[in-house]
């Protein structure tokens, strides 16, 4: 722990705190946003599901309001030609998740709980397993939801502060949620800067 902890210490003394509120404030300025915009953010996180964040940030830049209205067939085709590994399942499931496009914000404020707001998520918008939806809530301004992808736990594991899982059932997924938020309290960071952090100490990065 005390190892990772000065990881995460001398990241913030290298300039990494200053990227991580940057793009916190990022996140909170797009949860304010209009349901369509917030819908194109999920179809982003639908994509993230087993491929690289850059990558669908590249897609999602490309596609935009594609995604509000694209006929699955030519969603699909468009994401193909850009190169994403899963163009016709992905496309299924946004065209699909389109009948929350226009209510989506509405939704999302009247949960008072973000972990039941998650579980609503996994539940009726099929592409987002916990993963997906924690992302795309720490995405639009959320904080307390865990982005266990492998990534977070190869730094965890190597850290010796959970063993892998051979599964992330939803059971274990809470489970090594739980282990995260102990070890965010110990450094006085929530779930959204924890991730940031050690996703940038396993790839140099700070995405979102």
């Amino acid at each position: 722990m005390k190892e990772l902890s000065d990881r995460i210490q001398g990241l913030k003394a290298n300039g990494v705190k200053a990227q991580v509120d940057s793009r916190l404030k990022e996140f909170e300025a797009l949860g304010k946003k209009p349901s369509q915009e917030l819908f194109k953010e999920m179809c982003f996180c639908i994509l993230t599901a087993n491929s690289s964040a850059k990558k669908c940030m590249e897609i999602q830049r490309s596609i935009d309001n594609g995604f509000l209205g694209l006929p699955k067939e030519k969603l699909a085709a468009k994401l193909k030609e850009l190169g994403y590994r899963f163009p016709n399942k992905r496309a299924e499931y946004i065209s699909e998740a389109r009948k929350h496009k226009d209510s989506l914000k509405s939704t999302i404020n009247s949960f008072g709980q973000e972990a039941d707001l998650r579980q609503w998520l996994v539940k009726n918008v099929k592409g987002l397993g916990y993963k997906e939806a924690s992302h795309f809530l720490r995405n639009i301004g959320f904080k307390d939801s865990a982005i266990l992808d492998f990534h977070i736990i190869d730094i965890l594991e190597e850290h010796d502060l959970i063993e892998r899982p051979k599964s992330l059932t939803p059971n274990k997924y809470i489970e090594i949620e739980s282990e995260l938020k102990k070890i965010g309290q110990k450094l006085n960071l929530n779930m959204a800067e924890l991730d940031l952090y050690l996703w940038c100490a396993e790839t140099g990065c700070v995405l979102k």
